[in-house]
């Protein structure tokens, strides 16, 4: 594309041979100029407060932090020596932390950008300026008062029940016994699940399209590489292929909201609210489609690996049950006669009917089994890594002042990244950190930001309530749904032991295909 942008001027001076050479030639010279820059630019200044560097090249830095990011930033620690180190991207500075004092200073600071950290290191979400990134402060402000509108009590408390509904027909599509793979299948529910609580109700009521939507956004995850996420103004494969997946989500949520405002039928649902509150139509789009992978994708790696850990520890789903159970009996006894023991619950349909009639407050407050099962699910199997970029306010940044993170400086534009395995997988804080054990005594810890599971200081999870309550739900209609979750292998012979999440997958967490599977059998429902 570029190199023909030249032929026209060379065209004027040289014969044609020579001007397509030359136009050839130019930006492959530049490029190659460009590369040798970024191999042999070194700092020769080192000052005390600056954290030191890794060894090697920047280009030797993209793949492995990009595809093993885990290993990566591990190696790095040792390869520094340091609790604190940095290396570059190209020509981009990266401080990674780790420590109790540069956490405290991490989540305490007030100039770190959360969003431009997430789209340069990351680049997973829809990229579209002005719509899912770009955003000025205003804007940002406004999408956190509507994630926040999206759940008051009286919002969840309606969406309850429809939650549930929405598990138990995917469920019913799995039959009443079999096995499945929990990293599909609660994927898969978790995104209905949150399709259901953030977008258009005739889109949630639509499986198909439900479907088609997940695909568009697994084509966003299959296609971000380093070279999108580096260098997103180069035409290749990839970038056009993310290009198309993000224009046909664009257009789906597009045409739900064009089709809902032409027909002047209002519905009981997110989108509803942010057009009685006249939210600017591109306002409505960006905010369905960043917050449906957001929300979706970190709920269906908890959902995932928390049904995996059941499936693995019964005496934790026969605790789970016997929790739910009491909220049957304190809250919704009109509804079903808890039973005593799980062979005689209720089938599916009415369990869910059930569950739907004990009210928010008891979800939210009377379950500490099921909080202890999801805050150690997300310390084992949530492999964040916080992305920050340092960007003072101009006016108070008039000579480029550092950041100082830990003892060490950052300097302005500088990106930050605190991975989380750093405290929750430290043996320092968690005895034995890669067992799952809810009951740990560590749970109780109060040192500071001794768990992060779902951010900390400033930059807390928006959607953390929506997101406990429907994990409660879903891990609820599994405990006492199902009288068997087995963890099996490809053959259907139980495990001996669970495999370790994999840190080094971003997104997901999940081991290798084909590892790790769960058999599940229906409770049968009570006889006469």
């Amino acid at each position: 594309m570029y190199p023909l942008g030249f032929l026209p001027f060379f065209s004027s001076l040289v014969p044609e041979w020579s001007a397509t050479a030359a136009a050839l030639f130019v930006p492959i010279f530049v490029l190659a100029v460009w590369l040798y820059d970024i191999l042999t630019h070194a700092s020769s200044r080192h000052a005390d407060d600056e954290p030191v560097h890794l060894p090697g090249s920047s280009l030797s830095h993209i793949l492995p932090f990009f595809h093993r990011r885990f290993d990566f930033i591990n190696q790095g620690f040792q390869l520094a020596g340091q609790a604190i180190y940095q290396f570059t991207l190209l020509r981009t500075p990266v401080v990674v932390l780790s420590g109790e004092a540069a956490r405290r200073d991490f989540f305490q600071a007030k100039d770190l950008d959360l969003s431009a950290g997430f789209k340069y290191l990351s680049g997973a979400i829809p990229m579209i300026p002005g719509v899912t990134t770009n955003l000025d402060p205003k804007r940002i402000a406004h999408i956190y008062r509507r994630v926040a509108s999206v759940q008051t009590s009286d919002r969840l408390s309606r969406l309850l029940p429809q939650i549930l509904e929405d598990s138990r027909q995917t469920m019913d599509a799995w039959g009443f016994s079999g096995t499945l793979d929990p990293f599909e299948r609660l994927s898969e529910l978790m995104f209905q699940t949150t399709v259901r609580c953030l977008a258009f109700a005739e889109l949630a009521d639509d499986g198909p399209a439900v479907h088609r939507l997940k695909s568009l956004y697994d084509a966003l995850d299959a296609e971000t590489t380093p070279a999108t996420v580096l260098l997103p103004w180069l035409p290749g494969p990839s970038v056009v292929r993310r290009l198309l997946a993000t224009k046909r989500i664009y257009d789906i949520i597009g045409t739900k909201l064009d089709e809902r405002t032409r027909s002047g039928v209002a519905r009981d649902d997110t989108p509803q609210m942010l057009i009685d509150a006249g939210d600017e139509r591109i306002t409505i789009i960006g905010f369905v489609m960043g917050l449906l992978i957001a929300g979706a994708r970190s709920t269906g790696t908890t959902a995932s690996w928390l049904i995996t850990f059941l499936s693995g520890h019964p005496h934790w789903k026969a605790r789970a049950a016997e929790e739910v159970r009491r909220l049957l009996a304190e809250h919704a006894p009109a509804a079903v006669a808890a039973p005593s023991d799980a062979s005689a619950a209720s089938s599916l349909s009415s369990l869910t009917a059930a569950l739907s009639a004990i009210p928010l407050v008891a979800w939210e407050g009377q379950t500490p089994t099921l909080d202890a099962l999801i805050r150690e699910t997300l310390r084992v199997a949530e492999p964040h890594v916080a992305m920050r970029q340092y960007l003072p306010p101009p006016a108070a940044d008039k000579q480029g002042a550092p950041l100082y993170l830990g003892g060490k400086a950052v300097p302005p534009g500088a990106f930050v990244m605190y991975p989380f395995s750093d405290v929750h997988l430290s043996p320092e804080v968690y005895r034995d950190p890669w067992r799952w054990d809810p009951d740990r005594p560590e749970k109780d810890l109060k040192a500071p930001y001794s768990y992060v599971g779902m951010g900390a200081g400033a930059t807390m999870c928006q959607g953390k309530r929506l997101a406990m309550l429907e994990l409660k739900l879903i891990t609820a209609q599994f405990v006492l749904g199902y009288e068997e979750l087995r963890a099996v292998d490809a053959r259907g012979e139980p495990l001996a032991e669970l495999p370790r999440p994999n840190w080094n997958d971003m997104l997901t967490c999940r081991p290798p295909a084909g590892t790790c599977f769960v058999r599940f059998a229906r409770t049968a429902a009570p006889t006469a």
